[in-house]
């Protein structure tokens, strides 16, 4: 797991950004608080509680239960965040049918010697979560003057500015943080965040390889500008990609058979035909009360 960074504290007083003080990793900057916490892998109790919740009696090897990043923008109370706990309800609630593991391969998921492993669910622990998102209720009266308030994602021809995620700018903060990993499905979620002076940007990553079998890319790209008037609700779009193929067709297009080739998600994004794409911003619907 990477080490998250700060800047130093020059860039800081520059951009008008303070770092979150007694060892908490995060920083203030232009009406947002950013922070992300980092967590041991749960206890077998607390797993044992989460597969009551969920519903299931199969979770990942390793689920960092308490590890999280939230970003609020304290002057709307609009709050995104993002946790192991929802991603794995995504995946309970989009139960894609299991990929095929070949026979050589099954004893990986043996719990005992001789046992006879049928996979009737999806091991891979695939999620279509893209974050959770909600209205702090301390700071909701900021936006909820008119009236009530909710969130939700809307379709939009708006792009993420990518030619802004390459400018030089000093970065203020910066952490990767898992969710969940499966070492024996080769799977797992993870975030990246980075803050500049001019802009927020999180990758939230589930990423899977099955050896031999099929390569899957769930990215989630979310982004926000700074502007100049910190009190003015913000406009946060967030991508969405699916990518995947089987080994076999890549192979096919003269890429290499050997799963070894497939470690660095990075490298293999764009060797991945895409499967589902769309761009959304985050939309605060308003409903007049009575009276008001």
């Amino acid at each position: 797991m990477a080490e998250w960074g700060g800047a130093a504290e020059s860039d800081l007083q520059a951009a008008g950004a303070e770092a979150l003080l007694d060892g908490r990793s995060g920083v203030r900057l232009r009406g947002w608080h950013i922070e992300s916490s980092r967590r041991p892998i749960l206890s077998s109790l607390a797993l044992q509680e989460w597969e009551e919740k969920l519903g299931t009696s199969h979770l990942p090897e390793m689920v960092f239960g308490e590890s999280s990043l939230y970003l609020l923008h304290e002057d709307s109370g609009i709050k995104l965040h993002f946790n192991a706990f929802d991603a794995l309800k995504g995946w309970k609630q989009e139960p894609l049918p299991p990929v095929e593991v070949p026979a050589a391969d099954k004893w990986k998921f043996r719990s005992k010697p001789f046992q006879q492993v049928t996979l009737d669910y999806d091991y891979t622990f695939t999620t279509p979560y893209c974050g959770s998102e909600t209205i702090e209720p301390n700071t909701e009266k900021a936006i909820l003057e008119d009236g009530c308030c909710s969130l939700c994602w809307e379709d939009c021809d708006e792009q993420i500015d990518l030619a802004a995620l390459s400018s030089k700018e000093p970065i203020l903060f910066f952490d990767e943080v898992v969710l969940y990993e499966d070492e024996l499905a080769d799977n797992g979620v993870s975030l990246l965040t980075r803050v500049m002076p001019s802009y927020w940007f999180l990758l939230l990553r589930f990423w899977l390889r099955v050896d031999g079998v099929l390569m899957r890319l769930r990215d989630t790209r979310v982004y926000c500008a700074f502007v100049s008037d910190h009190k003015a609700i913000p406009v946060i779009l967030r991508e969405s990609c699916w990518r995947e193929a089987p080994i076999q067709s890549l192979s096919a297009k003269g890429f290499p058979s050997d799963s070894a080739a497939y470690g660095d998600p990075n490298l293999v994004c764009q060797r991945l035909p895409v499967i589902t794409r769309k761009t959304q911003w985050l939309k605060v619907s308003r409903s007049i009360t009575e009276g008001s």
